[in-house]
């Protein structure tokens, strides 16, 4: 494996056998190397392969600018989500969890922390991406000596909810948050009763709605022309349609903030 360039004393773009270019890290991994000369293997802690080029460049130029700690607990975040979820998150993750984690640190420092207005709906509609956010908690400060306070733990779950979607972009995810909770109040209020979150109905229900709200925002929603269906409802299930008439109603007023 060839050094193709150095980043930095821990860190370096390499060329494995494959001809595959690759981020290799590890303590004092390129101490006294340069261009051309072999990776020390013994030395190596972590790699990463990242699926097109254009990651890849995006990578080498984010850990230009940040330290190897920040990147190592990025990636013990994302490995722990992986594991806890049991689920492929997309490469994207390396770059905005990373860079987040940065700026938020950085952040701190300077007593700038950022307040999470969807903090609350995140703990209901992600709460395991939520757990996972609050155990990163505890590994940024043993890492890098921060403790981040609890929005933090929501903005890190929206990240692992947005690569769970095969890279959508971050204000999607925002905006399909909202709209579920839009919708839960409607349905809250036309009804005068509180849901149950703990049932199984309520989660399908919002199931659903997220998935809808993610057509919806992506232009992916098409007429089913089922007019049968429509009148069918509409007629068994009067209370239903009317609930139904304000969500609707609801829906053509939205607009994204």
């Amino acid at each position: 494996m060839k050094i193709k360039k150095v980043l930095n004393n821990n860190v370096v773009w390499a060329e494995n056998e494959h001809a595959k270019e690759i981020v290799v890290m590890g303590r004092g991994i390129a101490f006294q190397k340069k261009v051309g000369d072999e990776v020390d293997e013994a030395k190596i802690e972590k790699t990463f392969i990242m699926r097109s080029n254009e990651m890849s460049e995006q990578l080498m130029e984010l850990l230009n600018e940040i330290s190897p700690k920040t990147f190592r607990v990025a990636d013990d975040i994302i490995q722990y989500a992986k594991e806890t979820l049991d689920a492929e998150l997309s490469d994207n993750i390396y770059i905005t969890l990373t860079d987040h984690i940065n700026f938020a640190v950085s952040r701190h420092r300077q007593g700038l922390d950022m307040k999470n207005a969807l903090l609350f709906e995140i703990k209901r509609f992600y709460h395991k991406e939520y757990c996972i956010g609050l155990k990163a908690l505890g590994m940024i400060q043993e890492e890098l000596g921060v403790l981040l306070g609890e929005d933090e733990a929501g903005f890190m779950a929206l990240h692992i909810v947005n690569a769970r979607q095969d890279g959508q972009q971050m204000r999607t995810t925002f905006e399909m948050t909202r709209i579920v909770q839009d919708i839960l109040n409607i349905v809250t209020y036309h009804y005068g009763m509180v849901l149950d979150e703990t049932s199984l109905n309520y989660t399908r229900f919002v199931t659903h709605l997220q998935y809808f709200a993610q057509r919806m925002l992506t232009d992916e929603i098409k007429e089913s022309g089922d007019d049968f269906l429509y009148e069918q409802v509409r007629v068994k299930y009067p209370e239903a349609f009317r609930c139904m008439l304000k969500i609707d109603q609801y829906l053509k007023k939205y607009t994204p903030s």
